[in-house]
């Protein structure tokens, strides 16, 4: 065997067997060194050129992003694609009103790779009904490990809002350990341009993707994926709330209906959620349903007049397993009624200063209010900041503590006691 294989098994097989384990840090760490990263400076909000977020990704080696300017990047219908590994992308150091990126979305395929408290709203472009414009929000593609997805933002998007997807990856190996915390996913737009027509989705486990922790969420008005496990598939649903599902809400499947393949049943395990019916919401939905080896577990859901909805929808054709088939080390499941309260309080970017996009969605989701759209312009159309800048001086040690005062005050607001 050359070398360079030999390194790259070797290299794989490490990632492969690396633990599997929970952080409710508000700055995780996923493998970066955040003292030895290189400080990439984002100073300008066009799309493309120097100082621009897409330039920064191009500089190879380990590297922290931050933001000297606050504001709306469009992407112009470019995709974003961070394909070096060892990035993180520190939404919490940008000026009010942060970052939000529109008409395009973010592609993660490099490992150790993390997002934080970024908006990402591609939305329609103002292209015809159709018309095959159909991105997702964020996604992962290729074999990455270890992503972690928080304190995000993502709607309006023609395909998925936020996906954990093998696709194409360079060593075989599925994608492992990606963990999608504290984010807003959807609405999506339905009838909009994707070029198979209605198509509002949450979040799609695809690929065989392994080790997936959803965690601390709230879905909304996506009319399906809020989320669904693919055959194959592993990972917790946990601790969100999925409001105005349209057909369904969280959905295992073990046969791959495009393909005419059957798979492995997907390995899951869905504790302490919440589903609210929209007024639409197809009646026979429930909490989970199709087909997986799941461990199900103070689940609760209510339709539209209020009455408690089934955990598991008939015909059950799961089959319920006594404990967890796989499970992140560390993580402890809250309550429902903590999971509605912390959703309502910490879900999305820079929560203690939502945006008024953010802060209706929240609203409508928890009300009953909510609606399946076709069009960002149904409400309000795309943002529109007025830019802002500051200067950061970035530590040359402890960044990460750095990093976790700057999340505190985006999380909690700048006013609150460091400890609580």
């Amino acid at each position: 065997m050359k070398p360079l294989a030999f390194l790259l098994l070797a290299l794989t097989a490490h990632a492969a067997d690396a633990p599997w384990k929970w952080q409710s840090a508000l700055v995780p760490d996923a493998g970066i060194d955040l003292d030895a990263a290189q400080i990439v400076r984002v100073t300008s909000l066009r799309t493309k050129g120097d100082g621009t977020f897409r330039d920064a990704l191009k500089i190879k080696g380990p590297k922290l992003i931050v933001f000297e300017v606050g504001g709306v990047i469009d992407l112009d219908m470019q995709p974003i694609s961070l394909d070096e590994p060892d990035c993180f992308v520190a939404g919490q150091t940008a000026p009010a009103p942060g970052i939000t990126f529109i008409r395009g979305g973010l592609r993660l395929r490099g490992d150790r790779v993390v997002l934080q408290h970024l908006r990402v709203r591609p939305g329609d472009a103002g292209q015809p009904k159709k018309s095959g414009w159909d991105p997702d929000g964020i996604s992962t593609s290729g074999g990455p490990q270890d992503v972690w997805i928080d304190h995000c933002s993502s709607t309006w998007a023609i395909d998925e809002a936020i996906s954990a997807s093998t696709y194409k990856s360079p060593t075989g190996e599925p994608v492992r350990r990606v963990f999608i915390r504290d984010c807003i996913i959807g609405p999506g737009l339905d009838n909009a341009t994707h070029s198979k027509g209605p198509h509002a989705k949450g979040t799609l486990v695809f690929g065989g993707t392994q080790h997936v922790a959803i965690v601390g969420n709230l879905y909304t008005s996506n009319v399906e994926r809020n989320p669904v496990f693919q055959p194959g598939t592993s990972g917790v649903v946990v601790n969100n709330v999925i409001a105005n599902p349209g057909q369904r809400a969280i959905h295992a499947h073990s046969a791959d209906a495009e393909l005419g393949k059957e798979g492995a049943n997907p390995r899951i395990a869905v504790v302490g959620n919440v589903v609210l019916f929209g007024e639409k919401t197809k009646k026979t939905a429930g909490v989970l349903e199709g087909t997986a080896d799941a461990y199900v577990k103070d689940n609760e859901g209510y339709d539209w007049l209020g009455q408690p909805i089934r955990e598991l929808r008939e015909p059950l054709t799961s089959t319920v397993l006594p404990q967890p088939p796989v499970w992140p080390e560390g993580l402890k499941p809250v309550s429902t009624t903590a999971a509605l309260w912390h959703v309502a309080r910490f879900a999305g970017a820079r929560p203690a200063e939502r945006d008024e996009i953010d802060t209706r969605i929240v609203r409508e989701a928890l009300t009953g209010a909510a609606k399946i759209i076709d069009s960002q312009e149904e409400v309000g159309g795309y943002p529109r900041h007025e830019p802002t800048t500051r200067k950061l001086d970035v530590p040359d040690k402890d960044r990460r503590a750095w990093l976790e005062k700057l999340a505190r005050e985006v999380t909690f607001g700048a006013d609150v006691p460091q400890k609580q």
